[in-house]
């Protein structure tokens, strides 16, 4: 095990940034693309059942980004405290943030599924649904209710993994659980004649198994770190510096689901049709900055790491080298799904009315989207580097902060045209904000590499005196 550990610490801190960050980032990104077309399969297949059923898949994926955030705020929060201590050597610190983060995250999402159970009629109203919607909605999230502990939960072991740099052992168990729902869909809403119950049915096998198969990697040896029920820490104090470094994922995550709702919720005026257009340019839109997140993820573990081990220069390099591959990768993905947006619509729902409102509103969030590769590496740069203020910031300003007021005042004045535009402009003004809060990152990194070498002066000149 010190033999594995004096490995990983080497692969992390002297191997090229350019190198090491592509090759985390790859498992990361063919496993959120494998996951988003199962999304967007799931939304086609769906869609094959009418526009309150497609509708519905909206309004559930707003509750699925509440486990989410419950899943990154444990992962996150958790495995970036992990991943600075391994690149500190600490590897008892390491593991008690490990074990910590993930039955926190079990328990949250056990927590979150047994109140939800409670209040299942005001839940679905209130995610956005529309009276023809909700009897589709309640059918689906009932089943996405009983599996909440295992989303959560698998969320915060894949994270886990990549900030041990391990990505590859995340993809398994990630994508395992993507071709398994594809299947499942297939199966059960078609073959079965479950309807959107077998969508919900395959949802909550899939991600079960892939909740056991990424616990299995930790359980195996495959890890540098362990989770054991031992060497959990409910000490206040442990279990806020899980939360406060997590944080900037929770309120993201969160934000990204209430705009979800205000999204629903303003669409809804326009009918079922409406919602079914902007679940499906949500979910492509998504599909495309998958990319861009992917990379990013692959960022978080080289600067959380080096960070840790005091390489600041390497932060630097990782972060300028991320951002341009993740813009140049985002411009070649977008550019045909802005030329043939109409022909992507149509995949999902081959409805006149469907597509005659998600067809503009996709082509603008297309252009908009290269706007992101900035925003998304300079937040992951500041909570990776445990700078919580500035990266709950970062995060609310990119996630909900600009987009809900936007989305508001837009509806308001410009009706359907305006919730169209809505996250288009957001990204716009986030674009602007995040110039300015790169220039702060970059100025903190300066200040920690100084203050790291002031350090080690001041050592230098102690042992020169005692000597």
């Amino acid at each position: 095990m010190e033999q594995t550990g004096r490995t990983q610490y080497i692969k992390m801190t002297e191997t090229p940034v350019e190198k090491l960050v592509a090759s985390l980032a790859v498992p990361t990104v063919i496993s959120m693309l494998v996951t988003n077309i199962y999304n967007l399969v799931d939304t086609a297949f769906v869609g094959k059942l009418g526009n309150s059923a497609s509708g519905a898949v909206g309004i559930v994926f707003g509750y699925m980004a509440i486990l989410q955030a419950v899943g990154f705020l444990c992962g996150q929060g958790a495995g970036s405290i992990m991943s600075r201590s391994l690149g500190n050597k600490d590897l008892d610190r390491a593991t008690l943030f490990t074990s910590t983060g993930f039955f926190m995250s079990l328990c949250l999402g056990a927590v979150i599924g047994g109140v939800s159970f409670f209040c299942l009629d005001s839940l679905v109203y209130g995610l956005g649904s529309t009276v023809t919607i909700a009897p589709y909605a309640k059918t689906y999230i009932t089943w996405i209710i009983l599996a909440a502990p295992f989303l959560s939960a698998s969320l915060t072991l894949n994270n886990l993994l990549r900030y041990e740099g391990h990505a590859q052992l995340g993809m398994v168990g990630l994508m395992t659980g993507a071709v398994l729902n594809i299947g499942g869909d297939a199966l059960l809403i078609f073959g079965c004649d479950l309807g959107i119950a077998g969508a919900g049915i395959s949802t909550a096998v899939s991600q079960t198994i892939s909740f056991l198969i990424l616990l299995g990697m930790f359980l195996s040896g495959r890890t540098q770190t362990k989770i054991r029920i031992s060497c959990v820490d409910l000490h206040f104090k442990t279990i806020g510096n899980i939360a406060a470094t997590g944080f900037p994922s929770l309120l993201r995550q969160t934000l990204n689901s209430v705009a979800t709702i205000v999204l629903n919720s303003n669409a809804s005026l326009y009918g079922d049709a409406a919602v079914a257009a902007m679940s499906i340019v949500s979910r492509v839109s998504f599909f495309m900055m998958a990319i861009a997140i992917g990379i990013g993820q692959g960022f978080q573990p080289v600067s959380s790491f080096n960070y840790g081990a005091g390489k600041f220069d390497r932060v630097r390099r990782a972060y300028w080298f991320t951002f341009g591959l993740a813009e140049v990768l985002l411009i070649l993905i977008v550019l045909p799904v802005a030329i043939w947006a109409q022909h992507v619509v149509r995949i999902f729902r081959d409805d006149a009315e469907v597509i005659g409102y998600a067809v503009r509103a996709l082509r603008l969030h297309s252009a908009a989207l290269v706007l992101v590769p900035i925003t998304m590496v300079t937040e992951m740069g500041f909570q990776s580097t445990g700078q919580r203020v500035l990266a709950t910031v970062a995060s609310s300003l990119r996630s909900g902060v600009l987009f809900i007021p936007v989305l508001l005042l837009f509806a308001k004045f410009r009706g359907m045209a305006g919730i169209q535009e809505a996250q288009p402009a957001a990204f716009v003004l986030s674009f602007f904000v995040f110039l300015v809060l790169c220039r702060v990152f970059m100025k903190q990194l300066a200040r920690a590499e100084q203050d790291r070498e002031n350090a080690v002066t001041e050592e230098q000149a102690c042992a020169e005196a005692e000597a």
